[in-house]
Order: structure tokens, then C-alpha cells, then sequence
């Protein structure tokens, strides 16, 4: 059985884990809410703003892909949903824009009930091809449609503050509004994973119909996690919209924004709460570094490309799983049982017994235990113990 000793050891370890991960989180908040004071010039306040609409639009990419294993490249066709419904909303309407925004969002979750009923019947490549599609018909009606959405010319959208504040000062206020959206999407993230519905898609990522046969509602299960995905994407673009002040269908409906939200999510961790986020940092950053040095070039798609593949290569679990496990290796034992393998076992019996005059073996006695300091010996006795526990 477990001593007292251990029992303490692995509390303390537990105790010691969850005040690293709150003090951890305090300083990554402390740093955000730091940022728009610490950038030196309006541009890098502006590349702030993109990093954190980026790490919005992982995040919410990730309860679909996160939860449910399902890869969706076509998820920019809920932010830019998301945008053309709240600016259209405060064109038309003139009503308040925050009110737009979440109208725009509801409005694209209940548009993603049917979209989700219709293509969460495919798995796999199919519903990656399933995904594109979307995206590209949305690209031609919003290009069509000209007279509503401005078609290829764009469409201008109204700021939500007046003249009189600057654009450093609109940059410093929507670095907040992204951070506070951020801060919802990712406390949505980390209750799901901990309530039996989150439990539930890590089923189906793990198995699906293996889930199914368990009496996993699935499908149920699936459409709700697209569902609220759609609306947290559809928030970000329409916060986006609000910021950047235009809209353009060849931007906002690419399928470039969709890869972007994948590569972001598969390289921070898709399983790991914080994982989209740090993807953003990483991918936003040099996505705008390599647009700023190499101007109108496609270089930076070159450069996103070798990313995606040194990730899927070295890292395929993302960052923060493999620095997670690398730390798990100098951890102590939680358990005063550890796993053993047969050779294993076979030394440390032949190291505890010696042959007897009468050529048979003897058991090792208790104090051939404590001279040997090991709790594992391996002895028949310890062994159905530890079986018992």
C-alpha cells in the first residue's frame, strides 16, 4: 500500500503544480495587459491587435478540432460571416456595434446548425474537402453580390469610436476588446474540457464509433461543439471588422485564414488549453515580419509551409505537450508501485536471493530490504500488494 509519505509527496507535488500554473498565468495576463504600454510605435501595437485576433480565432477553431479531432480549412467562412453581419447590421440598422457584433454572431450560429448537420455526416479527408467548399461559394456569392456586400471593391465599415480618437489610441482599446474576447473563449474551452460533454468529444476524437456503441450521443455532440466554435469565430470577425474598418470577400473568405487557424492550433497544442495562443504569438508574428520585410512576395506562404512541416514532423503533438512530457521526466514518482519490466524484475530477484546449502532459493527477509533501500525489490509479497492496490 502507499505510505503516508508518499501520499504527502505526491499532495505537495499536486499543491506545487497548480500554484506554478496560477502564478504562470498571472504573468502571461500581467504581460498582455502590459503590452500596448510597452510597444515602442503605433505599428507594433497594430501587429499586437492582429496576434490577438489570430490567437481569438485559434482558440475558437479549436473547439472543433481540439475536441473532436474533425480539421476544418474552411472555418474562415464563419469569421468572415461574422464581419460582413456585424458591418451590414450597423450600415443598415445603425444600431450600437457591440450589439451588431453579438447579433453577427448568433446570426452565423444559427446559419452553422444546418451547415453542421450537413457536413458532420463525412469524417476525414471529406469533411476537409467539405470545409473548402464552403469557404470558396461564400467567396463568389460575397463577390457577386455587389449592390449588398460591395462585391470586389469592398466594403467600408463604420468605427465604433468617434473621430476624435486616434488610430494608436483605437489600436491600444481593440488590443483589450481582443484580449477580453480571448479571456471568454478560453474559460468556454477549459469548462467544456472539464464537464462530461467535453469528455464526451475527447471520446469521439479518441474513437468515434467506439463512442457511439458506449451510448455517446455523437452527432449531437459534434454539432453542438461546431455550433459554438462557428459563434466564437464568428466574434472575432466581427471585431476585426470593427478595428480594421474594410472588408474585402478575397480576404475574409480565404483559405489561407483557415490554414492559418490550423497550422496555429497544430503547433501550440490542439489539446492543451493555452496551445492556439501560443501558435498565434508564433505564427502572427512572423506571418507580419515577413509581410513587413518581403513586402507584396508570397514568401511568407513559403515560410509558413516549412513551419507547418518541421510541426508535423518533430512536433506533432504541438509545443506545449512535448515541453509538457520533457518536464514529466524529472518529476519523482507519484507512486510508491512503479512499472518494472520482466528482465527487470529478473535482476532484482536474483540480486535479493542467494542459493541455499540445499541448492534452493530463499526469499529475502525484511532486512535484506532495507539494506538494499529499494521499495520495488520485486518480492512475490510486495508484488501481490502492489496488485491489490
Amino acid at each position: 500500500m502507499r505510505s503516508a509519505s508518499d501520499t504527502t509527496t505526491a499532495t505537495s507535488t499536486g499543491r506545487g503544480g497548480m500554484l506554478l500554473k496560477g502564478a504562470g498565468l498571472l504573468v502571461l495576463a500581467a504581460l498582455v495587459l502590459a503590452f500596448p504600454a510597452m510597444a515602442p510605435d503605433p505599428f507594433i501595437l497594430s501587429v499586437g491587435v492582429v496576434i490577438m485576433s489570430y490567437a481569438v480565432l485559434a482558440t475558437s477553431w479549436n473547439f472543433v478540432g481540439g475536441f473532436t479531432g474533425y480539421i476544418s480549412l474552411g472555418h474562415a467562412s464563419y469569421s468572415g460571416l461574422g464581419a460582413y453581419a456585424t458591418a451590414l447590421l450597423v450600415i443598415h440598422t445603425g444600431i450600437n456595434p457591440w450589439v451588431a457584433m453579438l447579433l453577427g454572431g448568433l446570426v452565423v450560429a444559427a446559419l452553422a446548425v444546418p451547415i453542421g448537420i450537413a457536413s458532420l455526416r463525412v469524417r476525414g479527408a471529406s469533411f476537409v474537402i467539405v470545409s473548402i467548399a464552403m469557404v470558396l461559394i461564400l467567396l463568389l456569392v460575397f463577390q457577386s453580390w455587389g449592390e449588398v456586400t460591395g462585391g470586389s471593391n469592398g466594403l467600408r465599415v463604420p468605427r465604433p469610436f468617434g473621430p476624435d480618437v486616434l488610430r494608436p489610441e483605437q489600436h491600444e482599446r481593440f488590443f483589450y476588446l481582443h484580449a477580453a474576447l480571448l479571456a471568454v473563449a478560453l474559460l468556454a474551452w477549459w469548462a467544456i474540457d472539464r464537464s462530461r460533454f467535453g469528455t464526451g468529444l475527447k471520446a469521439i476524437r479518441e474513437d468515434e464509433d467506439k463512442a457511439q456503441s458506449l451510448g455517446v450521443p455523437t452527432f449531437s455532440y459534434k454539432l453542438t461543439a461546431f455550433v459554438v466554435s462557428a459563434f466564437f469565430t464568428a466574434l472575432g470577425g466581427g471585431l476585426y471588422a470593427l478595428w480594421f474598418g474594410f472588408l474585402d470577400p478575397i480576404f475574409q473568405f480565404s483559405i489561407l485564414v483557415g490554414s492559418y487557424m490550423v497550422l496555429m492550433s497544430l503547433l501550440g497544442g490542439i489539446r492543451s488549453l493555452f496551445g492556439p495562443f501560443l501558435g498565434a504569438v508564433i505564427v502572427g508574428y512572423a506571418v507580419e515580419f515577413f509581410k513587413n520585410q518581403y513586402g507584396d512576395t508570397q514568401f511568407h506562404l513559403v515560410a509558413m509551409g516549412l513551419l507547418l512541416g518541421i510541426v508535423v514532423l518533430f512536433m506533432p503533438d504541438g509545443i506545449i505537450p512535448a515541453v509538457s512530457s520533457l518536464l514529466r521526466r524529472f518529476r519523482p514518482e507519484a507512486a510508491s508501485i512503479r512499472e518494472v519490466s520482466q528482465a527487470d524484475l529478473a535482476e532484482q530477484r536474483r540480486r535479493t536471493s542467494s542459493p541455499s546449502t540445499s541448492g534452493t532459493a530463499r526469499v529475502a527477509s525484511p532486512a535484506d530490504g532495507e539494506s538494499t533501500g529499494d521499495a520495488d525489490d520485486g518480492s512475490p509479497d510486495r508484488l501481490s500488494e502492489g496488485v491489490q492496490r
